[in-house]
């Protein structure tokens, strides 16, 4: 498979589920495809079987970008594509943010940004114990990166030796009220995670042949759990909206639809 070709796909798809679903988290969706493409299409252990107890686990902490997620299973055929059309909409089985009492495929419901790495810190503990081999990915956003329990996870982590542990950081620098550096800075970024004990790796987040390379090193580690720090555009693909901190969500035009639309359709080929 074409990995940058799917996600360029994909990437399409989530732009216009959630123009369908009258607006939403088209930012944060859209830079963190190729994350979900590597992982889901490449990395992961029977992605495609979300009840096999000896599958990798995948974590989105940062859950507004369920729109994004929702098109990956709608893809693979974990959940009905026609289902994509009840995105945020009354009465309909796909909340803006993920639920996985609702969405098969979904482990850890999220909103509230800040809880995901904990959850999946629980998850690799008794993973480590049941099945050695099995891993657990966390996808966190950057700007969640500024909530305290992501730290006090990231200490638990090191504690604990979870090198079945592996997070990544949609680094895409914007957030809901800014630019990253404006809000709360997270640099020396690299240098935070190394002292909290995890082992770091950095890549291009938009380059899949990088994000499997670098999925591949982490792999390899041992005795300390690693952070993919993955260099991200918030609105990927998109002219008007790419590193652009005022479409982390929101609502266009339909003359901005045919801009977007034409954009990605570009890439698609």
């Amino acid at each position: 498979m074409n990995l940058q070709q799917k996600a360029n796909e994909l990437r399409k798809l989530t732009f216009e589920t959630i123009t369908n679903a009258g607006g939403g988290h088209y930012g944060g969706s859209l830079s963190v495809i190729e994350i979900l493409t590597v992982l889901h299409y490449d990395v992961m252990y029977r992605a495609d079987e979300p009840e096999a107890p000896d599958r990798d686990r995948f974590i989105l902490c940062k859950g507004h970008a369920g729109p994004a997620l929702y098109v990956v299973l709608a893809d693979k055929g974990i959940i009905d594509k026609k289902r994509l059309a009840e995105l945020d909409q009354n009465g309909g089985s796909l909340p803006k943010h993920i639920d996985r009492m609702k969405v098969r495929g979904i482990e850890f419901s999220a909103g509230p940004l800040g809880q995901g790495l904990s959850v999946a810190c629980g998850m690799a503990i008794t993973l480590k114990e049941k099945y050695p081999d099995t891993y657990v990915y966390a996808v966190l956003g950057d700007g969640e990166c500024n909530e305290g329990q992501v730290w006090e996870a990231a200490m638990l982590a090191a504690q604990y030796h979870l090198d079945n542990l592996i997070a990544v950081v949609d680094y895409n620098k914007c957030q809901i009220d800014g630019r990253v550096s404006d809000v709360i800075g997270l640099e020396p970024f690299a240098d935070k995670w190394r002292a909290f004990g995890w082992h770091v790796l950095e890549c291009d987040g938009h380059d899949t042949a990088d994000l499997k390379k670098t999925f591949a090193k982490a792999k390899l580690h041992e005795k300390q759990p690693v952070v993919v720090i993955a260099h991200t555009k918030k609105g990927k693909g998109v002219s008007f909206m790419e590193d652009n901190y005022v479409w982390h969500s929101g609502k266009i035009t339909p003359e901005q639809f045919a801009v977007g639309k034409r954009d990605l359709e570009r890439s698609v080929g």
